[in-house]
């Protein structure tokens, strides 16, 4: 599948990020598209170029992507609380393909029943990813630390 013609978006009012490529997507068998809808939406206009690849995504199809379009940064939200399952082995999978760089961002409601965010931040953390968000984060600020951790990565 070519996700380059077939999902990015690339106009955005910011355009200091204009060639920045980033993949979005809600993993697993989540099939919750409002909050991705609403988080393209923002980092485009944000000016960055976002590959959506809409919901139920596998690992490797975000993978897949990050590779075809020279992505920075791998965006994965989960809302129905099996992230802690979907999520685990990601960084690993992204390293073996070459990826070791790629800035990797998860939020959303990642884990089932009532825990401290803190607990949860850090369990994702020891799984690799860059940065852990609560479904509550302001994606604008979202925007701006993806931008500083993208370009301390290259």
């Amino acid at each position: 599948m070519n996700y380059l013609t077939k999902n990015r978006r690339t106009q955005g009012a910011n355009e200091d990020m204009s060639e920045t490529n980033v993949i979005l997507g809600v993993i697993g068998s989540d099939c919750h598209a409002v909050g991705n809808k609403i988080i393209d939406t923002v980092l485009t206009g944000e000016g960055f170029r976002v590959t959506n690849l809409g919901v139920m995504v596998s690992q490797d199809e975000f993978i897949d992507a990050a590779i075809e379009v020279g992505a920075g940064a791998i965006l994965v939200s989960s809302i129905y609380g099996h992230g802690e399952i979907d999520c685990a082995g990601f960084r690993g999978r992204c390293i073996e393909r070459g990826l070791e760089d790629i800035v990797l961002y998860v939020g959303g409601n990642l884990v089932i029943g009532k825990r401290e965010f803190s607990e949860v931040e850090s369990m994702f953390k020891d799984m690799g990813y860059d940065r852990v968000f609560p479904p509550t984060v302001d994606i604008k600020s979202v925007a701006q630390s993806l931008r500083q951790d993208i370009v301390a990565r290259q």
